[in-house]
């Protein structure tokens, strides 16, 4: 399996989010970790995982996100397997606005991507962090699900 995971991060928890699900995917494959606003959309064949991630602003992903996400041209996830997350906040203003990961996720299978799995979010203890105890076990075990998704 190869894996790409594509990561915004404004205080860091967002990337070690993405640090630990390429942690947990290692042993199933290559995994590539992919600064959102570093790189172009990679070469991906039927087959690949490509994960996108950033922290939620306003209800949205991140500008760097975002740009990334548009470059993507129309139809080109044919076959490509995509799952998205965010880090979040649970404060209830938030959850009126909605969080990034499901806009991700949606953005990804409008240009053709299979969903792997729901898209998760990850919480944090206030606007900088840090994440609250134990979203990284969480996020290994979900990026474990995904391989079990796929065998």
């Amino acid at each position: 399996m190869r894996a790409f995971i594509v990561y915004d991060s404004v205080y860091g928890n967002t990337e070690k989010i993405s640090e630990a699900i390429a942690e947990a995917l290692g042993p199933h494959g290559n995994v590539r970790l992919l600064r959102a606003g570093d790189v172009e959309m990679p070469e991906l064949s039927p087959g690949d995982l490509l994960i996108a991630g950033c922290p939620t602003h306003a209800g949205r992903p991140t500008q760097s996100m975002q740009v990334f996400l548009d470059r993507i041209p129309e139809a080109s996830l044919q076959g490509i397997k995509a799952c998205a997350f965010d880090t979040r906040v649970s404060a209830r203003w938030v959850k009126i606005l909605g969080f990034a990961a499901g806009r991700i996720a949606s953005s990804l299978k409008k240009r053709g991507a299979n969903p792997a799995t729901a898209p998760e979010g990850y919480f944090v203890t206030g606007k900088e962090g840090p994440l609250k105890d134990g979203e990284l076990r969480r996020a290994e075990n979900w990026a474990r699900g995904i391989v079990e998704l796929d065998a």
